[in-house]
């Protein structure tokens, strides 16, 4: 029974791993935790310097090992080209990590079509398509029933609370177009679980609530002791420990036989959002 054992059930020691959006904030915090535990990581974003410092950390925990690749996943052309960069440096895939994402705010009655809707979905949504589309070959390969090839998506709680208007969006202003985009990520997720199951890969995603990150940097220098005291039960924001913890759980052994789920990590703060969603000037 040493299958039990946590060594075992919990182990990610050589798998390979593709973290978008992996130079900063989630994405570095989920790489942080696969490089400790013996992966070797692969992160991308769209800023080399960023990149570079990051990597430069991450393999400073020991265990693995990091390395960067410069992409733009906001246009297929994109996705294209860091699949095309990956699969020159490896053979296959065991994790791959979707986090790429942004957010808008602006006022409801004045949303940008393109920056608002167009870029938001296309970061957000479209990219996790394609990217898996591109790489589903790679996920596939030895993969097995009892150690699957494993696809993270990073959503959010906005995606099952609804308020676009709130303390992180700004005095007047809603994030509309960031709620349903991280909505059809949850929704995308099962429909790729659905697909990729008979291929022996899960596909599950994570749903966080408040981190620290550069999505959050605004709104929590403007909120500040507000989003503690009045939204979080826990008291607190979220930790990498807390956001590496779930990662680890999808992509080892333990979770072979779970797929299709959507996992919220908040500290419990979706429940005190209704609560104080009338606070908020409109």
């Amino acid at each position: 029974m040493s299958t039990l054992a946590a060594s075992s059930l919990f182990d990610v020691k050589g798998k390979i791993v593709l973290v978008t959006g992996g130079g900063s904030g989630l994405g570095r915090m989920i790489a942080a935790g696969f490089v400790k535990n013996g992966a070797t990581v692969y992160i991308a974003a769209r800023k080399e310097p960023q990149l570079k410092d990051a990597v430069q950390d991450l393999n400073k925990l020991g265990g693995g090992k990091a390395y960067y690749i410069v992409a733009n996943v906001g246009s297929k052309a994109g996705c294209d080209a860091l699949i095309a960069e990956f699969k020159k440096r490896e053979s296959n895939l065991h994790v791959l990590v979707n986090n790429s994402g942004v957010t808008w705010g602006a006022p409801y009655h004045d949303f940008p079509e393109e920056k608002g809707w167009d870029y938001v979905f296309a970061v957000n949504v479209r990219s996790i398509f394609y990217s898996m589309a591109a790489l589903t070959d790679y996920l596939t390969k030895g993969a097995t029933s009892h150690d699957p090839g494993c696809i993270i998506n990073i959503s959010s709680v906005a995606s099952v609370v609804p308020h676009s208007e709130n303390l992180l969006s700004g005095a007047g202003k809603g994030t509309w177009s960031y709620q349903p985009s991280k909505a059809a990520v949850n929704h995308l997720t099962t429909q790729l679980a659905v697909k990729l199951g008979p291929s022996q890969v899960t596909v599950n995603a994570i749903l966080p609530g408040y981190f620290p990150s550069k999505m959050t940097a605004f709104g929590l220098k403007a909120a500040g002791e507000k989003v503690l005291a009045k939204e979080q039960p826990t008291g607190r924001l979220g930790t990498t420990e807390d956001m590496a913890g779930v990662a680890l759980f999808f992509a080892s052994p333990a979770s072979a036989h779970v797929t299709g789920t959507h996992v919220i990590v908040d500290g419990g703060g979706r429940f005190m959002r209704q609560r104080i969603a009338g606070q908020v000037k409109l």
